[in-house]
């Protein structure tokens, strides 16, 4: 072999082509990253709805976790999930199976893609926290009549998030960190996020900080978006507003997401 010809290592991905135009949107990414020269080998792997119909409740089989196990990094397309009966999320399977505790999803305007709010300076990234909360799925009956779901947060969890997230901020040269809560309401668990930022943030002292009510942050991200710089909250508010903002700037179709843990990682 020619000494000048290096010989290039790829990196294993886990591929999940997922549901409705899941696979239509793989393999046109497959095809992208090959035009691109990515050193990418691809396994490919099974979650979602196929799965709930062959009567597997978590959406994700055995051999799919292995495969993310080995990899240490999943590439995923949308996931269906049975709305109000059935089996669990197979996106919340995966997250709190590999600890992937840290949902970043980028907002920002893009070239060609014309919405009420071009023009305006959107560049943001929400900071989520992806494996507690009521995203736990600790939910019963306490009656025929009344269900209850627990909402569970801890110290430690508020803290890797908010970590994260000034992380983030630091590594991308950004300069302020907004830290969204109910605290206001649900003073112990909301509000554990909010006394965990205070005490967190003067370790960042380059960074402009603070505070706001989740409800206000979603009215704020409507009047002035361009305001906004990175935002840390907690799971259930993320996800709303994490949608809401992707509506800003065009919709989910061009909202890409990040699941980070210590072990693997999910795009």
């Amino acid at each position: 072999m020619d000494a000048s010809v290096e010989t290039v290592t790829k990196t294993k991905v886990t591929a999940l082509p997922g549901d409705g135009i899941g696979p239509e949107v793989m393999a046109a990414t497959i095809k992208i990253l090959a035009a691109a020269g990515a050193p990418v080998e691809w396994e490919m792997a099974e979650a979602g709805a196929e799965v709930f119909k062959k009567g597997l409740i978590t959406g994700v089989p055995r051999e799919t976790l292995d495969s993310i196990a080995r990899n240490g990094l999943a590439l995923k397309s949308p996931l269906e999930t049975p709305v109000g009966f059935g089996g669990k999320s197979a996106n919340v399977t995966l997250r709190k199976y590999f600890e992937l505790y840290a949902n970043i999803r980028p907002v920002r305007e893009l070239p060609g893609i014309n919405t009420p709010f071009t023009g305006r300076g959107i560049d943001m990234v929400i900071v989520r926290e992806n494996v507690e909360d009521v995203y736990a799925g600790i939910e019963h009956m306490q009656t025929t009549t009344v269900a209850q779901c627990l909402k569970l947060m801890t110290a430690p969890g508020c803290e890797r998030i908010i970590r994260a997230a000034f992380g983030l901020a630091r590594a991308e040269a950004r300069q302020h960190v907004t830290c969204a809560t109910k605290a206001n309401i649900m003073k112990l668990t909301e509000g554990m996020m909010k006394r965990m930022f205070e005490k967190v943030s003067p370790e960042y002292p380059e960074m402009k900080q603070d505070h706001i009510i989740i409800d206000n942050c979603a009215h704020q991200l409507v009047i002035k978006p361009e305001a906004f710089d990175v935002i840390v909250t907690s799971n259930m508010n993320g996800d709303i507003i994490s949608d809401l903002a992707a509506g800003l700037v065009g919709g989910l179709g061009i909202a890409p997401s990040s699941n980070l843990g210590d072990h693997a990682a999910m795009f």
